[in-house]
């Protein structure tokens, strides 16, 4: 017993496109060589059945011999008829004439009408012995007489058999030709297809993202360029994913093993015959694994809200930019008491997603009040700016960003000198970016007229 093999495998394009060719060519040959086939064998039959009729008027005008009783007068073509069957009908005796050299040609009712005056010429073909045969009216017009000339189409059927061989062999050399042009030109044309497909199996094997060789400018180059971009997205997305790990492992190591040095000085205290700690150390090291603990949660934070926002996301909420902003001012409020807050808010909505709005303006306070001295005033600003986009600006009276320190703000992990000592994780701004970017606005940072940082969200909506 045999176990069935499933779905029986498609053919490759390369060989649909070869039979789709020889199919096409072979239709078209068909279709050509049985028009000509049809012509020739029209031209053939009608010029036989001229031939027949002028054959046919000579002989019933031509000379006539009259028989030694003076029965019957007959054509002399009679005498000399040898390549054509020829014979003399007389409707009122029912008999037919013929040489005696010769047969009798074939004969149907129709042609006894045209003798009897009842049918004019009439032409047919007698299948039986493979004859052409004509019966038209002979002698006076009473006198019940009619020729009947038959003529074999041997001859005009043997040239239309030579001819279907011919075309035959015509037809099918082309249908062969085309095979083998569809071939040549399917290898040529899907050359390019087959580099893509070498590329992706290269892709899934390797993890190569090196981006194909375009030429031309057809629609293949244009998938390859369109694969080229996909594979430079991957590639990018992938550096992003190593550099974010990397940056990550970097600043989650300090904590750790900080946390870990205290954890491990705590227990070793508590073992027997070992130093003991004062109180104060204890509660010393206990803030300080406290502290560390929060520097953790905040960081493992801003890594799951970069990753969330890293992902493609498609957000059509309506947003009321003054609310997001207000919850925002809410929360930070609650954060710093050391500062005020001077606000200014004027309409705006937007489409998109209202808790990554409200983190990214919540980073840009927290950051003015981390570098705000006490008793300072954060400056917030919501208003329109009149190209169809609104800015949130939020300004503070610290020590402001050095011009070297300007093009990396809003980098991951990226602090300053005098940032490295405040609490932070150094994601909070970059936060701030791709939130803006994921909206389709833009993130700026400058110096703000009281001295100190300013930055600036802008984002696209109506008032």
């Amino acid at each position: 017993m045999f176990e069935p093999q499933g779905r029986l495998q498609r053919a490759s394009l390369r060989a649909r496109v070869t039979w789709l060719a020889a199919f096409c060519v072979a239709g078209a040959v068909a279709l050509v060589s049985f028009g000509a086939y049809m012509i020739v064998r029209k031209s053939v039959y009608d010029a036989l059945d001229e031939s027949l009729r002028q054959r046919a008027n000579t002989v019933a005008t031509g000379f006539k011999v009259t028989t030694p009783d003076e029965v019957l007068n007959y054509p002399a073509a009679f005498l000399a008829a040898g390549d054509v069957k020829m014979g003399l009908l007389q409707s009122n005796t029912g008999k037919i004439f013929y040489p005696k050299t010769g047969n009798p040609p074939p004969t149907t009712d129709e042609a006894w009408e045209v003798a009897e005056g009842d049918r004019g010429d009439y032409t047919w073909t007698d299948h039986q012995s493979e004859t052409r045969v004509i019966a038209v009216h002979y002698g006076p017009e009473n006198s019940g007489q009619a020729i009947v000339i038959a003529q074999s189409m041997v001859p005009q059927r043997t040239t239309l058999a030579k001819l279907s061989v011919v075309l035959l062999l015509i037809g099918g050399a082309g249908v062969l030709l085309a095979a083998i042009a569809g071939t040549a030109v399917a290898r040529t044309g899907l050359r390019p297809v087959q580099r893509l497909t070498e590329a992706t199996e290269r892709v899934a094997n390797t993890g190569d993202l090196t981006p194909i060789p375009v030429s031309g400018d057809d629609e293949l180059a244009r998938l390859t360029h369109s694969f080229n971009a996909m594979l430079g997205a991957v590639a990018e997305s992938q550096e992003r994913q190593r550099r974010l790990v990397a940056d990550a492992g970097h600043e989650l190591r300090t904590p750790l093993t900080s946390m870990r040095t205290n954890l491990e000085l705590l227990l070793a205290s508590e073992r027997p015959n070992s130093p003991t700690l004062s109180q104060e150390d204890k509660t010393e090291i206990q803030s300080d694994v406290r502290a560390q603990i929060d520097e953790l949660t905040t960081l493992i934070g801003d890594l799951v809200e970069l990753a969330r926002e890293d992902a493609p996301q498609v957000v059509h909420e309506p947003v009321d930019l003054v609310e997001v902003v207000e919850r925002s001012l809410d929360r930070a409020r609650r954060r710093a008491s050391n500062v005020t807050f001077d606000v200014q808010l004027q309409p705006w909505t937007l489409l998109g997603d209202s808790s990554a709005l409200e983190r990214a303006v919540l980073n840009l306070l927290d950051n003015a009040v981390k570098f705000s001295p006490s008793g300072s005033a954060v400056r917030l600003s919501l208003r329109q700016v009149g190209d169809g986009s609104a800015v949130v600006e939020v300004a503070d009276a610290g020590p402001g960003i050095a011009d070297a320190d300007l093009p990396h703000v809003f980098e991951r992990f990226y602090r300053s000198s005098e940032a490295r000592t405040l609490p932070g994780s150094g994601l909070g701004l970059a936060i701030v970016k791709q939130v803006a970017q994921r909206h389709g606005g833009t993130a700026t940072a400058g110096r703000a007229p009281e001295g100190g940082a300013l930055f600036t969200l802008r984002l696209p909506g109506r008032p």
